[in-house]
């Protein structure tokens, strides 16, 4: 394999290794949140017991997606220096925000919510895993933007002088259309992933409670798994209803951005008016001319495409190849259609987990009943990694389907900040970044196995037992500012 191959496949599996870790940290930490408003405002000792069980579980993944995303950024400098060196005036900007801003409040405010149950007022306390849940979502929104300006490069102007990218609207580049329209999605994900995951735990727990012989265990499964598994299974229903209409705003420009990435989604070959959207096809798709689309669906990809069913016409791989030949010279503009097409209806597939597991939910939970179904905990099973396959099926559509750009020359902008993958590599030997490569996957084999050990073994273990509180089954109530009366017990100590 060349560099450009050793490096791509190095810098794939980094990312989509470190995006499992990505949506459950950006909407876990909003629900661990909630789950402390609610028990400072109601004073129930099941809502302090489900902060911290839900809190520990989302610390681990915190910090081995701190972990895994550090060498992100490197890959930068070392496998992509020429890329960096093109649009790094401009790709640095939001990267630093990210890190200046939004991870210096995570880390503060998170270390803050941690050590201080026993030594912080309740409401301070609150503040900052408040605090947390905002900044994990606003490191998001630049990581994004910095994402969206390879996508659609805007807010900088070539200078040829010294044959980089320079930044000339900040304003610009965080305001990009793309960003705006990928953000919602990336968060809505994100939320549908950490409540599936809470549905999903929940609902395990009730099944295994229900079928106890033990009175406190019935009760558990009653007064505690169920209103969580409940208000989960609404943030999923709410996160599945915009994670469908951001997806529906995202795709409508990127057929106007990024049309061959859109061509490729549906292994369109040739410009059609009216092509009917596939959801089975044969074929090597590679070799476009040899895809049979076995079961089609009218006026779908139309309206996709414009919000009209009928009257659209789309331009086709083959056609676009031409055109980009024309525009940028000779090369092959087309993207892998096997990965961009599976990609595309593997993001759209996979969410059949977490609305099964919705209906599902709804229906066994219905009038205060308990679900005591081995099925059900089963269900709960199979769904929760769903949500987590589907956001990185996305990310794979999405970044597959640009290339061989790495900067998508932008279609109504100045198409001369552009760059190919090709250009963008760093001039190192393939045995160097082979070795590289091979040293990250066995690091990463290593923290799967260490991720996955802490997640069971204190999921399974369940939550702590509650805090010892006031004859009233309350914290302590001095005005809004005392400190929580509980045991000087350290909670998460496993962290420290």
């Amino acid at each position: 394999m060349s560099t450009v191959d050793v490096s791509r496949w190095q810098f794939g599996i980094t990312t989509v290794y470190h995006f499992i870790f990505v949506p459950l940290t950006i909407g876990l930490a909003p629900l661990v949140a909630g789950m402390q408003t609610a028990w400072v405002i109601t004073g129930k000792e099941h809502w302090y017991r489900l902060t911290k069980f839900f809190g520990k579980l989302f610390l681990i993944n915190f910090a081995i997606g701190v972990a895994t995303g550090i060498v992100q950024e490197f890959q930068f400098g070392m496998n992509w220096s020429e890329y960096s060196r093109f649009v790094g005036d401009v790709f640095g900007a939001p990267l630093a925000f990210e890190a200046l801003v939004a991870f210096f409040l995570e880390s503060t405010f998170l270390g803050l919510w941690i050590f201080g149950w026993t030594r912080l007022p309740k409401l301070v306390h609150l503040a900052t895993i408040w605090i947390v849940a905002i900044a994990v979502n606003a490191s998001a929104y630049f990581i994004v933007a910095a994402n969206s300006f390879m996508q659609h490069p805007v807010g900088a102007t070539y200078n040829p002088e010294t044959g980089r990218a320079e930044l000339d609207s900040i304003w610009a580049l965080l305001t990009n259309n793309t960003t705006l329209a990928a953000f919602p999605h990336v968060v809505a994900g994100a939320f549908l992933t950490a409540a599936t995951f809470v549905v999903g735990v929940a609902g395990w727990f009730m099944v295994r409670n229900a079928r106890s012989e033990e009175p406190t265990k019935l009760a558990e499964a009653r007064t505690m798994w169920r209103p969580v598994a409940r208000a989960g299974m609404w943030v999923v229903a709410v996160s599945v209803v915009v994670v469908a209409v951001t997806g529906d705003t995202q795709g409508k420009i990127m057929f106007d951005q990024q049309p061959m990435k859109m061509a490729s989604a549906e292994s369109l070959c040739h410009t059609e008016t009216d092509p009917d959207f596939s959801i089975l096809t044969v074929g090597t798709h590679n070799n476009c001319d040899s895809v049979t689309h076995l079961i089609e669906v009218p006026y779908v990809l139309s309206f996709l495409a414009e919000d009209k069913f009928t009257g659209v016409t789309l331009q086709g791989v083959e056609d676009l190849q031409q055109s980009y030949v024309e525009d940028y010279g000779p090369g092959n503009y087309r993207p892998n259609l096997f990965v961009t097409y599976w990609g595309f209806r593997g993001m759209i597939g996979l969410l059949a987990g977490p609305v099964l597991l919705l209906l599902a939910g709804l229906w066994m939970t219905r009038g205060g009943r308990v679900p005591g179904k081995r099925w059900f905990s089963w269900l709960c099973l199979i769904a929760i990694p769903t949500p987590f396959l589907a956001n990185s099926a996305g990310w794979v559509f999405t970044e597959m389907g640009r290339q061989p750009w790495v900067v998508v020359p932008n279609l109504t902008g100045d198409t001369t900040i552009r760059m190919t993958v090709e250009q963008g590599v760093s001039d190192h030997a393939p045995g160097t970044v082979l070795f590289s490569l091979a040293v990250f996957t066995l690091l990463y084999g290593a923290l799967a196995v260490v991720w996955y050990y802490l997640m069971h073994r204190y999921t399974v273990a369940g939550p702590e037992s509650g805090p010892a509180l006031s004859d009233d089954d309350g914290p302590e109530d001095d005005g809004g500012g005392g400190r929580h009366r509980a045991e000087p017990v350290e909670p998460l100590s496993f962290a420290y």
